[in-house]
C-alpha cells in the first residue's frame, strides 16, 4: 500500500480580533495531526476560543535546527502539519518561509504544501490607508542598525507606495527618520493595533504624524504598519 504524502498547511490566523479566522482555517486546524506555532500560549488562546485540541510544536526564528527537523520528519511520516504564526500569514516577515523552502527542497515527493489564506497586516493596512495600491513595495521590519538609513533614503526616492512594519520601541525613531528625508507633500499613514480594541489610523506629513505621537505617548504601544504614499 502506497503511503499518503504528508501535508504542510500554511494557515493564516487573525492579526488581532479572533473572530477574523476563516471557516477553512478552522477546518484545517481541526484536521491537523500537529500544529506548528511561534508561541504556544498565543495559539492555545485561539484554539480554546474554537474548542480545538491538538498537539503543538514550537517553530520560530530562534527554535533552532531541531524544530525544523521534527516537522520535516512528521511530514515524511505522512502527517498533516498546520503552520501558524502568532498573528497573520506565516512566511510574511516570518521564518515560515524558510520552512516552506526546506519542505520543497527535501520532501518534494513526500509532502505537499497548501495555503489557507486569510489575514495579513500589510494588506489590511493598505485596504484602509487611502493610498495608491496598484503597486507597492513591502519592506517588512526594517533592520535595527545596518542599512536602516539607506532604506529611508530609498523610501524617499521611491515612485510607488512603500510599506513597513515597526515596533513600539522604534516607531518614533522611524518617524523622525522619515521627517528628515521626505518632502512635506509626501503622505504618511501610521496604522496601529489593526482589528484590536485600540485600532487607530493617523495620517499627514511625516512632521505631523511624528508630532502626534510625541504628544500622545500613551499611544506609542502595540504593533504598527507605516505606509508612505508616492
Amino acid at each position: 500500500m502506497t503511503k499518503e504524502p504528508g501535508t504542510l498547511s500554511v494557515v493564516a490566523t487573525p492579526i488581532g480580533n479572533l473572530a477574523d479566522i476563516t471557516l477553512r482555517a478552522l477546518d484545517t486546524l481541526r484536521s491537523a495531526d500537529v500544529i506548528a506555532c511561534e508561541d504556544t500560549r498565543v495559539t492555545a488562546k485561539l484554539l480554546a476560543r474554537y474548542e480545538i485540541e491538538k498537539p503543538l510544536v514550537i517553530f520560530h526564528a530562534q527554535s533552532g535546527r531541531n524544530a525544523a527537523t521534527r516537522i520535516l520528519q512528521l511530514l515524511a511520516d505522512g502527517k498533516r502539519v498546520a503552520l501558524v504564526t502568532d498573528a497573520g500569514t506565516p512566511g510574511i516577515s516570518d521564518p515560515g518561509s524558510a520552512l516552506v523552502r526546506e519542505v520543497k527542497d527535501r520532501l518534494r515527493e513526500e509532502a505537499r504544501i497548501e495555503v489557507i489564506p486569510g489575514p495579513a497586516a500589510v494588506t489590511a493596512a493598505l485596504s484602509i490607508a487611502g493610498v495608491p495600491t496598484d503597486e507597492f513595495t513591502f519592506l517588512g521590519f526594517l533592520p535595527h542598525k545596518k542599512g536602516r538609513q539607506t532604506l529611508f533614503a530609498e523610501i524617499a526616492e521611491a515612485p510607488r507606495t512603500m510599506v513597513f512594519y515597526e515596533s513600539p520601541h522604534r516607531i518614533e525613531k522611524a518617524l523622525a527618520s522619515l521627517r528628515e528625508v521626505l518632502v512635506p507633500e509626501r503622505r504618511v499613514v501610521v496604522l496601529r493595533e489593526l482589528t484590536k480594541l485600540y485600532e487607530s489610523v493617523e495620517e499627514g506629513s511625516a512632521e505631523e504624524v511624528a508630532a502626534y505621537f510625541a504628544a500622545h505617548p500613551d499611544e506609542v504601544r502595540g504593533e504598527f504598519v507605516v505606509i508612505v504614499a508616492p
